[in-house]
């Protein structure tokens, strides 16, 4: 095998291909990036037997073959040649190394057979369909957060990607919850996937599918069957295994009957919180919301720090609340807010509190009260 490419597109294909890796591995090919040169091109695959990610990247491919070598090493090395550099990669069959070449600079890294790489077994894919980069980004960006962190709860350790029933009709919906509390973002459906079972993609997944769409103009081809996921642009494909368990009904937790409205500057509100909890201890970082006619006043007492408050106006008529917080959960549902207000529905300090961007109501936050 070898081939000629430029620096910057072998930097991100690899840069790519890394990050799937597990730094600690106990088998070693799974260190390994497989690079299979053909034609005109030159793919890079990554494996960690969950997710699987190939980049495809245009080279001129002087002998087709095919290798594997350390993915981790050969970022670094790619990372650190000059901008620009023109790199060529020739694997000597006879030494079983792979020579990296960039100007006066030089390479020999040592491979493992292309026959060990687990190629991740293609299934058949029950819904396939198409949306926009930002689409996508916007379901997933704004739900990642609630993504829990227990391993007892699993099910819970990605976000819930399915068709649900909106106001206006069939959705794409993205759903994320720890228990303390949800996001749950709708988009438009796209057509062809009416018939997508719903599937948990897990958090690994979620952050690879982060450099997918970063081009505002992508496609994304999506795919989903009952095991597995795959996300698709004309030069990168991200298949996964999706989570084996049951994602539970999150509708019961999302409360209906909030009358209580406070609408709040989102920014303003998110700094407020950020300073007050400056104060707060590490273990609760509680922080009390006091709503008035027309007034917000932000308070955390901390017996071992001291004490902060602050005021905010706001738009709020109904009778007087108190309510207590986890600050970091405020601050991360305030931050999802892309338009200048905020919307907190109250019940009383100990029910459900639900958020949503002014009027829209394609993306809800639910939010759990704590003791203060």
């Amino acid at each position: 095998m070898k081939f000629s490419i430029e620096r910057g597109a072998l930097l991100k294909a690899v840069a790519q291909a890394q990050s799937v890796v597990e730094r600690r591995n106990t088998i070693p090919i799974l260190a390994n990036v497989l690079i299979e040169a053909s034609g005109d091109s030159v793919q890079f695959r990554a494996t960690d037997l969950d997710i699987e990610v190939v980049d495809k990247a245009p080279a001129m491919v002087e002998r087709a073959g095919a290798t594997t070598v350390a993915a981790v090493m050969l970022n670094e090395i790619v990372r650190k040649l000059p901008d620009g550099a023109l790199v060529t990669l020739t694997e000597n069959g006879q030494t079983g190394r792979l020579s990296i070449d960039a100007g006066r600079s030089n390479f020999s890294l040592a491979t493992l057979p292309k026959e060990d790489f687990p190629v991740m077994a293609s299934s058949e894919y029950a819904a396939n369909f198409s949306a926009p980069a930002p689409v996508l980004r916007r379901l997933f960006d704004k739900s990642k957060f609630a993504i829990s962190t227990e391993e007892t709860r699993y099910y819970l350790n990605g976000v819930y990607m399915h068709v649900a029933d909106g106001e206006g009709g069939k959705v794409l919906r993205c759903v994320a919850t720890d228990g303390h509390r949800l996001a749950r973002i709708d988009a438009p459906l796209p057509e062809g996937a009416e018939k997508m079972a719903g599937v948990i993609v897990p958090r690994k997944t979620v952050g690879e599918l982060r450099k997918l769409l970063e081009d505002d103009e992508a496609k994304i081809a999506v795919s989903v069957s009952e095991t597995k996921v795959r996300f698709a642009t004309p030069g990168i494909t991200l298949t996964s295994k999706v989570i084996d368990g049951t994602f539970p009904d999150y509708t019961r937790v999302i409360p209906t009957g909030n009358t209580r409205k406070l609408e709040v500057d989102a920014s303003e509100f998110a700094k407020a919180v950020d300073r007050v909890s400056t104060v707060s201890s590490e273990r609760s970082r509680a922080v009390k919301l006091s709503l008035d006619e027309d007034r917000l006043v932000l308070s955390v007492n901390s017996p071992d720090s001291g004490a902060a408050e602050e005021e905010l106006a706001v738009a709020y008529s109904d009778e007087r609340l108190e309510i207590g917080f986890n600050a970091k959960y405020l601050l991360e549902i305030a931050s999802q807010v892309d338009r200048e207000n905020a919307v907190f529905l109250f019940n009383s300090s100990g029910d459900p509190t639900l958020m949503r961007e002014g009027n829209d109501t394609s993306a809800v936050y639910v939010v759990m009260p704590m003791r203060v």
